[in-house]
């Protein structure tokens, strides 16, 4: 009888030592309590459907290609980088020229050719195309060119409890919070949902917190829903992992005794019951 009642409380001493350190399944599912079959989440307006275009902030780097039919006009307009030494003739031949990019200074203005300084801060890549196109177009008898921008350094890094931390890039300038978090690899079993930290620099180099809740239904209408450029994302640990780091050699120590010992205990009462 003895030897039954100390199984018993073996087996309830480590089962709640499991559920003490899992994570309820209400803190990690995402768009909690979404109607499927409606347009609507709940009381708020229909979602969104205009593509979001990221603004341009000092200390973007852009690539401006300008291209048409008449070559010697379109040149003046494409910075070639210089040529580095190549290791043969044919290599050289073989590569493709590669075009300069135009960097955002703190007053929000890039150097282009023949233009000067145009002030491109808090546009977006197709508006500033089509600044640019009016501003080309008279210098192009043929036909009017076509311009195209890209974002080369548009990044976000994501930290903390997620399953591969580091720095991501994207030249679209369209990234959201769940595609930022998936190229980390999605959150730990340990991160928080309700409670993730968008760290974000304006334009002006001012700087703001935003927290998001993933686990809300209303969370597509966030400001940090989509990111911007070089925001950091940061996963807080959950209650469990919190508790599982603050255990120290000691803790470690005292569960393992106490295992050892309950283990010891549970031996004597089952040789003391087949004596008896």
């Amino acid at each position: 009888m003895c030897c039954k009642q100390t199984k018993i409380f073996v087996y309830l001493f480590f089962s709640l030592l499991f559920m003490y350190s899992c994570a309820p399944g209400k803190d990690i599912a995402y768009f909690q309590k979404v109607n499927p079959t409606s347009k609507k989440f709940g009381n708020t307006p229909t979602i969104p459907t205009g593509l979001y275009e990221a603004k341009i902030k000092p200390k973007d780097l852009l690539s401006i290609t300008v291209v048409s039919s008449e070559p010697e006009a379109s040149k003046m307009y494409n910075l070639i980088m210089p040529q580095v030494e190549k290791a043969s003739t044919q290599a050289a031949l073989s590569s493709q020229p590669v075009l300069q990019t135009y960097e955002v200074d703190n007053n929000g203005e890039i150097e282009f050719p023949v233009l000067g300084k145009i002030k491109v801060v808090g546009l977006t890549r197709h508006e500033l195309e089509s600044i640019l196109h009016s501003k080309l177009s008279a210098a192009f008898t043929k036909e009017s060119p076509i311009i195209t921008i890209r974002f080369t350094n548009y990044s976000v890094n994501v930290l903390g409890e997620v399953q591969r931390p580091g720095k991501f890039e994207t030249n679209n300038g369209r990234l959201t919070i769940f595609e930022g978090l998936a190229l980390a690899g999605d959150l730990t079993i340990y991160g928080r949902r309700d409670n993730v930290k968008v760290l974000r620099e304006k334009a002006d180099g001012s700087k703001e917190y935003i927290t998001i809740n993933l686990n809300d239904k209303n969370v597509i209408y966030s400001p940090a829903y989509y990111l911007e450029q070089n925001d950091v994302v940061y996963v807080e640990p959950n209650k469990s992992r919190s508790r599982s780091s603050n255990y120290g050699a000691a803790e470690s120590f005292g569960i393992s005794s106490l295992s050892v010992l309950l283990t010891l205990t549970s031996l004597v009462f089952t040789v003391f019951s087949i004596k008896l």
